[in-house]
């Protein structure tokens, strides 16, 4: 018994180890992206709006446009949740449970795409969609996954239709 003790505490200590190095890089990341800004509030008239379009899903995580590994902290953007996306005439929400709305105006989509995969979430070809705004100064990707299939296609034609100046972009290789 007692040849194992040691080796058995050795791991132990490691995988602590590891769990605070962890916590520590992402307390440093918040710290470094709090300069970044704050999400937009959802505007008042959107209470009273109705959305052209519903979608249930999951919204996966924001990270840095073009960058899939690289996790946005702030505003809680890098944690995955379920949520909804409501697509207005003029905008669209990222509703996530436990955590602030995102709200994007038209103007603010730089573009629309669908991807299989982005830090923490892989899927199939395809499945998630992805929409390209910017935070603060910095040009982001937040991933949403529809519950079915069939409406990433339907979500991302309808924000090219009240975003045309978005652009779509090749998936990452």
């Amino acid at each position: 018994m007692g040849s194992k003790l040691i080796p058995t505490l050795i791991c132990i200590a490691i995988i602590f180890l590891v769990i605070a190095l962890m916590k520590r890089g992402w307390s440093n990341r918040q710290k470094s992206q709090k300069s970044w800004g704050k999400l937009s509030e959802v505007p008042l008239q959107y209470d009273e709006k109705n959305p052209l379009a519903v979608f249930s899903g999951t919204y996966v995580c924001t990270t840095l446009e073009g960058d899939w590994l690289e996790r946005v902290s702030a505003e809680s953007l890098g944690v995955k949740a379920a949520g909804q996306l409501f697509i207005f005439d003029d905008g669209l929400i990222i509703s996530r449970d436990g955590a602030q709305d995102i709200y994007l105006s038209a103007s603010e989509i730089r573009g629309v795409r669908t991807e299989s995969g982005v830090n923490g979430k892989f899927v199939e070809k395809d499945g998630l969609l992805v929409v390209s705004w910017l935070f603060g100064n910095h040009p982001v990707d937040s991933a949403f996954r529809t519950q079915f299939s069939e409406d990433k296609k339907t979500a991302q034609r309808m924000i090219l239709d009240l975003a045309p100046d978005a652009f779509t972009v090749l998936p990452h290789s």
